[in-house]
């Protein structure tokens, strides 16, 4: 199930180590960070502690990205930022603050993204009071360079799709596909660690890269076979961690896309030119926005304790911290139409107020951590109308906003409309108590 609500981390938490291709000493920091602030880069061993967001804007998509991905703003770099935006994009961390004393994350130990995913989870993720948005796919979106392919394409649901195929026997042809939540992230994915040829090792050395790199932290394979003493960690290692890759690249979007990425033999290069295009599908309708609004019946029983045949809430369409907009459609077969007025069914008058409060205290309790340790009790109300009936087949639409919150102790305004005629309205009072256990 899509998550609904924005995630950051609970504490701030650090570690040291060394860049795999610079080979400086970095010490990096991770920190909350508000909602819709996103995941922000921060090199603060520099004058005035420049910020880089995560962002496809501030990647360069020219020759400067050959085996790493490297954010650049007014002449401040950051490389390679993949592994770092894989783990926090596999945990579902929407902001962060990841402070940095040089130019380039270090890689914890080996490569993969197990130690970042055990920093970020011993320092805990919390939800926080801001729905989540996200880009879903709604037409293909491909991108072709050379024997690299790359297609989005509609899926109800986030799926990465990855072939490689390299003439190095121990590599060979491998196809892996994964359906991206949190568990299969942790189980499958993050394990995998980075890989690179033999005969490259020596050509990127040549040109001053990996300076920091070992057999403790990749695995290097040669003519013969694996260099590195230990046996892989899954079969398809390699086109695993080519996932993780394209994962993090992703996360460069700035939030959680909703469809099916299949890759063909790609690397950082053309990932990012592939997100850049993906940028440009926005603008073309290809791409739409979604999640600031429609909260299904499953996110809303994430957030209310009422269930069938109480939960009179069918939708939440509009959200933010002083107003909510809900839905409700009366079908013939609800339980009451059988015994109200038979013949003559109507939707009973006090009914329509415990819908009208229900959206109400959807807005209260998703404002609250911990919110399913909590209920809304409802006090009272005040000038209630009730202007014409409410019959099987229509579709409610119940507006409130929040006037007055102190302490527990709120009231709001509500309004109901049918086909935008109104039919009832009120002030509602209420209370936000703990829940007994």
């Amino acid at each position: 199930m899509l998550r609904t609500r924005q995630r950051t981390l609970k504490s701030g938490c650090s570690y040291s180590g060394v860049g795999i291709h610079t080979g400086q000493e970095v010490t990096v920091s991770f920190k909350p960070a508000p909602p819709d602030h996103g995941v922000v880069f921060v090199r603060v061993d520099l004058p005035g502690a420049p910020e880089i967001p995560a962002s496809i804007k501030h990647v360069a998509l020219s020759g400067g990205n050959l085996r790493r991905t490297t954010l650049s703003l007014k002449g401040v770099k950051i490389h390679t930022v993949e592994h770092v935006l894989a783990a926090l994009a596999g945990l579902g961390i929407d902001n962060a603050i990841v402070e940095l004393d040089a130019d380039e994350p270090a890689e914890p130990t080996d490569g993969s993204c197990e130690s970042f995913v055990g920093i970020l989870t011993k320092a805990g993720i919390v939800e926080q009071n801001a729905p989540l948005q996200y880009l879903e796919i709604t037409e293909p979106v491909s991108f072709d360079d050379g024997d690299v392919q790359i297609t989005a394409s509609p899926y109800d649901g986030f799926k990465l799709s990855f072939i490689i195929d390299y003439e190095n026997a121990t590599i060979g042809t491998q196809y892996a596909s994964f359906e991206i939540t949190e568990k299969t992230f942790l189980e499958e994915i993050a394990p995998a660690r980075t890989f690179a040829l033999q005969s490259d090792v020596e050509d990127l050395q040549k040109m001053g890269l990996i300076k920091g790199g070992s057999l403790e932290n990749a695995i290097v394979v040669g003519t013969d076979g694996i260099v590195n003493q230990g046996a892989l960690r899954f079969p398809d290692e390699f086109v695993r961690h080519k996932i993780l890759d394209l994962l993090g690249d992703l996360a460069l979007l700035g939030m959680p896309l909703r469809g099916h990425v299949y890759a063909s033999k790609s690397g950082h290069s053309t990932n990012v030119q592939f997100v850049d295009r993906l940028r440009s599908a926005i603008q073309q309708g290809k791409i739409k926005y979604g999640g600031t609004t429609g909260w299904d019946i499953d996110a809303i029983e994430q957030i209310l304790p009422h269930r069938f045949p109480f939960l009179l809430v069918d939708k939440i369409l509009e959200l933010d911290d002083k107003r909510v907009i809900g839905m409700k459609n009366f079908t013939v077969n609800e339980w009451f139409f059988v015994g109200h007025f038979p013949g003559h069914p109507i939707v009973p008058a006090v009914l329509l107020v415990e819908a009208m409060a229900q959206v109400g205290g959807f807005l209260l309790l998703s404002r609250m951590e911990e919110c399913e340790k909590k209920l809304v009790y409802f006090m009272g109300i005040d000038k209630a109308r009730f202007r014409r009936p409410v019959r099987p087949g229509d579709s409610v639409r119940f507006e409130l906003e929040l006037l007055r919150l102190r302490g527990g102790t709120c009231k709001m305004h509500g309004a109901a409309y049918v086909r935008g005629e109104l039919v009832a309205d009120g002030d509602l009072w209420s209370q936000v108590v703990e829940r007994e256990t």
